[in-house]
């Protein structure tokens, strides 16, 4: 697979979203390791995650536990696999969301999370999303006192303007090296994010690159030029859909979350997709 940087750190130019395997209408535990293991032997090196990930308001972190349980299980070396998690937006265990951006809510998150996922510190920690009744300053300040104290490696925010791309930034004394949004055909609002990572060197992570859990597997259907193009070329519109989101800018590293071996195996492949100038303007011109 080929590689790109996150925080100079060479990663898999394809990431494995965790999500699907852990909210509602998940598959059992076995499958769900199965397709973590499918997703490292296809060449996976970063997976994302995050203690919100879960059903039930009893198992917060259940993703990143599940994760840290396939990687023990996996039967080869892990050490360059990269683990993404996030913290401040919870899930009560009804179906609905919550923020809580409070400094020390977030580093007491940090620590709960990296317990869960194991060794040292938590390779890639990112602030989920914003909170309106904390200052983002005050948030952003709470990664870079995990940075300094060795809770994390390095540190990442999601769901995040330009300007609070910015701002986080210059808090974090340049040492800044993600941005995690929504991106995909039919959401394409974090164009001028994706646009200014890829200017200041900045890995962007589009989430729910392929639509979403509901709309990924209809993305032919609701998109005839990528269907199009995957006729073209004989592969499955979601390759045609990450490789155009990788030619888009050189700190792209899409994260398509997976349930299935299948799909994150289909997934993978798009990291050595090549299209054509034409095609790239073509698909980005799909409303």
């Amino acid at each position: 697979m080929q590689q790109r940087s996150l925080g100079g750190i060479q990663v898999g130019s394809i990431g494995l979203g965790g999500m699907p395997m852990s909210i509602e209408g998940r598959p059992d535990e076995d499958r769900s390791i199965r397709t973590i293991h499918a997703a490292l032997d296809a060449g996976v090196t970063l997976i994302d995650t995050a203690d919100a990930y879960h059903r039930d308001a009893d198992e917060v972190g259940h993703n990143e536990s599940l994760i840290a349980k396939a990687l023990a299980s996996y039967g080869s070396d892990t050490s360059g696999i990269l683990v993404a998690t996030k913290g401040g937006h919870l899930r009560p265990g009804d179906g609905s969301w919550t923020l809580n951006g409070h400094p020390d809510y977030l580093k007491e998150a940090a620590r709960a999370s990296l317990s869960r996922l194991g060794g040292d510190a938590i390779d890639l920690y990112q602030f989920h999303r914003p909170d309106t009744e904390v200052p983002y300053e005050d948030s952003i300040g709470a990664l870079k006192d995990l940075l300094d104290e060795g809770v994390i490696r390095m540190a990442g925010i999601s769901n995040a303007t330009t300007d609070q791309i910015r701002k986080a930034n210059q808090i974090l004394d340049g040492k800044l090296v993600s941005v995690q949004n929504q991106f995909s055909p039919a959401f394409r609002s974090s164009q001028d994010e994706l646009r200014y990572c890829g200017e200041n060197g900045i890995a962007f992570l589009p989430w729910s690159p392929l639509g979403g859990i509901q709309k990924a597997g209809g993305l032919g259907e609701s998109f005839a030029p990528f269907q199009e193009a995957a006729d073209k070329h004989g592969v499955s519109p979601q390759q045609i859909c990450l490789a155009w989101e990788l030619a888009l800018a050189p700190t792209v590293i899409p994260i398509p979350g997976a349930s299935r071996p299948e799909s994150i195996t289909d997934s993978a492949k798009a990291s050595e997709l090549q299209l054509s100038s034409e095609e790239i303007d073509a698909l980005s011109a799909t409303a």
